[in-house]
């Protein structure tokens, strides 16, 4: 099985560059306090490197 993540979106993108924005939306998160369960890649990994301000990683599997 493969390995995966539970991510959660802490802060706001309002006010921040087009860049975080989409970021967020490529890791499916669009609303404060919403989680997604996301395959533990290293594109996935560097997506969250890049916001570590507006996410955090609440639990991994596997």
């Amino acid at each position: 099985m493969a390995k995966t993540i539970v991510v959660k979106q802490i802060g706001s993108p309002i006010r921040r560059p087009e860049k975080q924005r989409q970021t967020l939306i490529g890791l499916g998160l669009n609303k404060m306090h919403k989680t997604r369960e996301l395959e533990d890649t290293p594109a996935v990994r560097g997506m969250i490197d890049k916001i570590p301000h507006l996410v955090e990683i609440v639990e991994e599997r596997g």
